[in-house]
């Protein structure tokens, strides 16, 4: 059961949470800035270069690498000028034309090791972000830049470094140019909102929290940058509350019939007085997520919002002034916070499952 007082308790919150995950969830501004500074200092621009490259080649590694690969891809759009490949593994074809952004929180993962050897062998150029430790570590040495976490925090808590290694990488590149310090500051403005102190109503992750609680959200986004985000939400509540959540995009969520029909009837205003004991499972909560702006995106959203009139929208172009790149880390810290506060106060933090946080 969901104790929703524990939230508006700050002392019972410090309590509860004694690995420090929230706190290691507001460093993601620090993340960023810390993520550039050490490309900057690897030499990035020595090593990557700016020629740009035949193909650029996003591996997804178990953990934040998928959502964070999907989001660069979403960034870049068909407008980019080079072909974008997501991958598990290095393909076959990778040469000396190519670059490849890879991220492993696992020292250890064997997979990787192997591609980055394949790639850096045949002289692709290479960013790694990785421990500075292990398999991964050994085979990027000397060949690849390797970017190992200068601020550590828990494993599913590094979305922000991801997403910093691959803006700072394509910046190099000529293919996207992102202000980090302006993300990073607005990161640590969200931080801020979503402060343990701050009540549930005037607290955007909290009251994300109370309204995904004894809910199964459907995170469907309506635009790609929105929808790689929704990934990512994803993984944090099932990492940290326990949560299953769907997540598609709405075009691909309104050709399900039968879960778009359940949407449509948990959304209806109709059903304000049902008794939900009478309902069967869980209801769902229908989040329409947007970070893109613009006369196709706006009327995206309108759609979806005269068909889904009661659900949730949420679109950070609302709030605060950024590009697409700075909303939609902005979307991924608040859904990390709000599952952070969900788990903590449904009780399922704390057991042997989550990773403690390195002490910094």
């Amino acid at each position: 059961m969901l104790d929703d007082t524990l939230l508006d308790d700050p002392r019972r919150l410090q309590d509860a949470d004694a690995g420090g995950l929230l706190r290691a969830a507001a460093l993601a501004g620090a993340q960023v800035r810390s993520t550039a500074e050490a490309a900057e200092e690897g030499g990035i621009g020595r090593l990557i270069g700016s020629e740009r490259p035949r193909a650029l080649v996003l591996l997804t590694r178990p953990g934040v690498g998928p959502a964070g690969a999907q989001l660069l891809a979403a960034l870049l759009g068909p407008a980019c000028p080079v072909p974008v490949v997501l991958a598990d593994v290095v393909p076959g074809w990778v040469g000396a034309l190519d670059v490849v952004i890879a991220h492993t929180d696992d020292p250890g993962d064997g997979v990787l090791a192997e591609s980055v050897e394949l790639a850096t062998r045949r002289g692709a150029r290479m960013v790694i972000t990785a421990p500075e430790t292990g398999p991964v570590a050994q085979a990027a040495a000397g060949r690849a830049l390797l970017l190992p976490p200068r601020v550590p925090v828990p494993g599913g808590l590094g979305f922000a470094r991801v997403l910093a290694a691959g803006l700072v990488t394509l910046a190099s590149l000529g293919l996207l140019r992102t202000d980090l310090g302006a993300l990073a500051d607005e990161l640590d403005r969200e931080a801020e909102r979503d402060h343990p102190m701050h009540e549930s109503f005037v607290n955007p992750a909290k009251s994300l929290a109370l309204r995904l609680a004894d809910r199964t959200p459907l995170l469907w986004g309506l635009d790609h940058a929105a929808t790689a985000v929704a990934a990512h939400g994803a993984l944090a509540l099932a990492s940290f509350s326990g949560v299953v959540a769907d997540v598609a995009g709405y075009p691909q969520a309104v050709i399900r019939p039968a879960l778009h029909r359940a949407a449509i009837n948990a959304t209806s205003q109709a059903d304000i007085f049902a008794d939900p004991d009478d309902d069967e499972g869980v209801p769902p909560r229908v989040l329409l997520l947007a970070v893109r702006q613009g006369p196709v995106a706006d009327a995206a959203r309108r759609a979806a919002s005269e068909s889904l009139r009661g659900a949730d929208v949420i679109a950070p172009a609302e709030e605060i002034v950024g590009d697409e790149a700075l909303r939609a880390a902005l979307l991924a810290v608040r859904f990390d916070l709000a599952a952070l506060y969900l788990g903590l106060a449904a009780g399922r933090l704390g057991g042997p499952g989550i990773v403690s946080p390195v002490v910094l």
